[in-house]
């Protein structure tokens, strides 16, 4: 294999040969098919976290006919896909009203432009081109962890407080950076309350993330954009930015996903700003198109270094990966990096072929009504992943995450809501 003069692949838990019986072939091409279609329906889902999806489908793993491998590459694929297909209701969903354009979303500033065709097309290009660097960097980074990460783990807690001392510095004012503390300190005290607590709703699989993350991040766009007008009018498709820039900010996700991949409790949008932060300046417009790059290429980067990550480290970083894990199946390289590849090449091209018709179809739609519904199907959600008080989380969440709209910081910070209980151990 082409990297086995790298990497030590009994310890990457590659199998010995990327061809596999007939039998196992079709099995896996079966699941891929499943997965990339459960994948673009859960991707297109306005709150339905790729993590809390994988778990369902590994809950019900054991009861669906077919070999192993199968079930494996349906898990896979789907996340891969619906990973590159959420950007698709993050683009159309919440939008504000124009003259909260400012304080908007980087994603919803370009739609309020007229810039939503471009920013899908910048989101799959960043994704595309972020899985073609990921493949091959992911071998040595591999390696080179393998040897550093028993040194690694003692300290994590010390990764984890720099990288949250980088996120407030990243602040452009005093007041922005003591505003973000507040709202670290809020999200860490949101995580301690509630992540050790067990949680049961209706779903095989139980859990508080889907209306914790639902809450912080989804439900305060949602009511802020309540008053809008909602999708304007599109332009063109024509990428109005230099190919230079793009793959500047390509490289830079790349990067801040090889960082996400191997480290727990970090997620790609934490990635994305900080690769932002190390790009050169950019006016508001160019630089929400660097930052849907970014992010998007941070995203796919950290599917696949996650990947390695578990095979090498062991440690699950991703909610496949955790699903598969739990549910015991194997996760051999030799079959998890391909179906990955082949499902994220899929996944880039659909995001504007969907994408598109997604942005014309909720144009069309009576803002506050299609608020109203998606919230209420987030309610809907919270309470079949985590019951009642999966609803009860979702309402408190909801309220932490207004605090750095409210203070005036990025709501990356909110993101402590792991990486604060990690570092108190």
């Amino acid at each position: 294999m082409w990297f086995t003069g790298v990497v030590d692949v009994a310890r990457l838990g590659v199998t010995a040969s990327f061809v596999s019986p007939a039998d196992s072939t079709v099995a896996v091409a079966v699941g891929v098919v499943a997965g990339i279609v459960l994948g673009t329906c859960s991707g297109l889902l306005p709150g339905l976290h790729a993590n809390a999806f994988a778990l369902v489908l590994a809950s019900v793993a054991s009861n669906v006919p077919g070999p192993p491998v199968a079930i494996v590459a349906a898990i896979l694929a789907a996340a891969t896909v619906h990973t590159f297909l959420d950007v698709v209701p993050a683009l159309a969903l919440g939008v504000p009203d124009a003259a909260l354009a400012p304080g908007a979303l980087p994603g919803h500033r370009l739609v309020l432009g007229g810039r939503g065709r471009e920013a899908l097309r910048l989101s799959a290009l960043g994704s595309g081109v972020a899985l073609c660097l990921a493949v091959p960097l992911a071998v040595p980074i591999t390696e080179l962890t393998i040897r550093v990460y028993p040194l690694v783990r003692d300290s994590m807690w010390v990764v984890l407080v720099a990288v949250v001392a980088a996120l407030v510095w990243t602040e452009p004012t005093t007041r922005a950076r003591l505003a973000a503390g507040v709202t670290i300190a809020a999200a860490t005290g949101l995580g301690l309350a509630v992540l050790d607590r067990p949680f049961a709703g209706p779903l095989p699989v139980g859990g508080v993330l889907a209306p914790l993350l639902a809450g912080l991040f989804g439900v305060p766009v949602l009511l802020d954009a309540r008053d809008g007008a909602g999708v304007p009018p599109q332009g063109d498709t024509t990428l109005a930015t230099s190919p230079r820039a793009v793959l500047r900010s390509v490289v830079a996700g790349t990067g801040g996903g090889a960082f996400v991949g191997y480290l727990p409790g970090v997620s790609a949008g934490v990635a994305g700003t900080l690769a932002l932060a190390a790009l050169p300046g950019h006016d508001p417009d160019e630089s929400a198109r660097a930052y849907v790059t970014a992010t998007s290429a941070a995203t796919t980067a950290t599917t696949v270094f996650a990947l390695f990550a578990f095979t090498g480290l062991g440690t699950p970083r991703t909610g496949a990966l955790v699903a598969l894990s739990s549910a015991g199946l194997p996760a051999a390289l030799g079959v998890a990096l391909p179906v990955t590849v082949v499902a994220g090449i899929v996944g880039a091209l659909l995001v504007p072929i969907l994408g598109d018709r997604l942005l014309v179809v909720v144009g069309g739609f009576d803002q506050r009504r299609l608020v109203a519904g998606v919230v209420v199907s987030l309610v809907g959600l919270s309470w079949a992943f985590a019951g009642v008080d999966g609803v009860v989380v979702l309402v408190v969440a909801t309220v932490v995450g207004y605090v750095p709209v409210t203070l005036g910081c990025r709501r990356v910070h909110l993101m402590s809501v792991l990486m604060g209980p990690l570092v108190l151990g």
